[in-house]
């Protein structure tokens, strides 16, 4: 079937790079911001999911509420690894999380991937959150990782050159960039740790959130 000038643009603008891990900032807030409009990719069998990061926090070094804090354990390797390892960890009884380390080796901390705008793979997103209302697919990261099919046997891949999920350059530019305090914790809540883009419909939390 023939596609005119704008599916032309789209499947052009769709092209995604892989990012080298000398891309990624070795500094956790660094990174928490560098990833808004950054994309995550995950491939599957069936073929290829992919979203534009757009919402962050960061849980730097020494941060009480972040899970370095209670030191390394073997469910917490991940965290300590060089910067740009995934993190997954299962929690609530019910989600997992999607995290990158942010760190020199040896050294304990991480960012969370809190939302995604969706790019690719959207019937599929559908399928594994069963709705299709498209603003409920990636937006939280509970959420996000379950359309995304993200579970603990993605824990500790390299994000710069693993088959399975990997993160990739920004499909356009991203959009001015927010802080705000981070949602759901109960230490260092005052903390400015949290990036989104703003006015992005796919940023989680209420609406004064995302502006």
């Amino acid at each position: 079937m023939p596609t005119g000038p704008k599916q032309n643009r789209l499947l052009t603008a769709l092209r995604i790079k892989r990012l080298r891990r000398s891309d990624l900032p070795p500094d956790t807030l660094a990174l928490a911001r560098y990833l808004i409009g950054k994309t995550l990719v995950r491939e599957l069998p069936h073929g290829r999911l992919a979203g534009r990061i757009v919402e962050t926090e960061a849980y730097p070094v020494g941060d009480a509420a972040g899970h370095a804090f209670g030191g390394k354990t073997p469910s917490r390797h991940s965290l300590f690894l060089p910067h740009g390892h995934a993190y997954v960890y299962f929690t609530y009884g019910s989600s997992f999380m999607m995290n990158v380390s942010s760190e020199e080796p040896g050294v304990g901390a991480g960012v969370l991937i809190r939302a995604l705008e969706p790019l690719e793979g959207v019937k599929f997103m559908e399928r594994s959150r069963r709705t299709r209302r498209l603003l409920d697919l990636t937006r939280g990261p509970g959420r996000l990782a379950q359309a995304f099919r993200i579970d603990k046997r993605l824990d500790g891949l390299p994000l710069w050159s693993s088959e399975k999920i990997w993160l990739g350059n920004a499909v356009r530019s991203a959009g001015p960039v927010g802080e705000s305090v981070r949602i759901g914790i109960n230490r260092e809540v005052d903390r400015l740790y949290r990036f989104y883009e703003r006015g992005n419909l796919f940023v989680s939390g209420p609406k004064k959130m995302r502006e």
